[in-house]
Parts: structure tokens; sequence; C-alpha cells
């Protein structure tokens, strides 16, 4: 059985990330990504966004209830206008496509590790039961 540094592990997973950058679902992610950054009318609606959460926060610091209300109120509506831009809907759709794949991949990764420790140990991968085989060598 090889041994790895964990140095080379990451190597691998520098190497792996590389290889995950080029899937359709991500390459697409990406092209969304560059076109909401260059969209005006979006590029505004976060500015006004953010510019609305900073107001908040101070008004909510200094506990002005009904302006926090009012500024409350008008982030709302700038959120649900810029949710209603085609592309905005696309990236978001996209983010959970991309999400859901990183998600497999990092459940993959770490059922596999599990597995592979109980196949090591001689235990019972069904039942997710690791052995004693690691116990009686490390202890010769």
């Amino acid at each position: 059985m090889a041994e790895y540094t964990r140095q080379q592990v990451v190597a691998e997973a520098k190497e792996l990330a590389k290889k995950l950058s080029k899937i359709d679902e991500i390459e697409r992610f990406k092209e969304l990504e560059i076109k909401i950054n260059n969209n005006n009318k979006v590029q505004a609606h976060i500015k006004k966004i953010k510019a609305l959460q900073k107001q908040a926060v101070n008004l909510q610091h200094y506990g002005k209830g009904e302006a926090l209300k009012r500024v409350e109120e008008e982030l709302d509506r700038f959120q649900a206008e810029l949710d209603e831009i085609p592309i905005v809907q696309e990236f978001k759709d996209s983010q959970v496509v991309v999400n859901d794949i990183l998600q497999r991949i990092t459940n993959t990764i770490a059922n596999e590790v599990t597995d592979e420790i109980i196949r090591q140990t001689g235990g019972n991968v069904l039942k997710g039961e690791t052995g004693k085989g690691l116990e009686k060598e490390n202890s010769m």
C-alpha cells in the first residue's frame, strides 16, 4: 500500500480542482458571473442594495425604528427587482447546480475515506464498523 504525504494529497486536490473548474456547469457559472459583473443594471442594483444595507445597520445601531422599517422595505423592493432580472435568476440557478456538484464531491470523498478506513481495519463497510486489524499491527 502506497503512503502519501499531506503535501502530495493537497497537490492532487489542487489538480482535481483544476479539472473540476473545466466541467460544463462550472464553465457556465463563470460565464454568467462575468455577465453579471458587466451588466450595468445589475451592478446599479447591487450598489443601491449595499448602500441601503449600510444605512439599515446605522439606523439599527441608533435605534431609529421607523426609518429602519422604511429602509428595509426599500431594500426588499430593490432585492426583488434584482431577482427579477433574467441574468440574475440564471446565475442563481447556476450557483445552485455548482454547489450541488461540490457537495456531492465532498460527500463522495468523505464516504470513500471512511470506507477505506473500515476496509483497512478489517471492518464491515456495510455495517459501517471498523475492525481491529490496525490495532493488532500497532501493538506489535
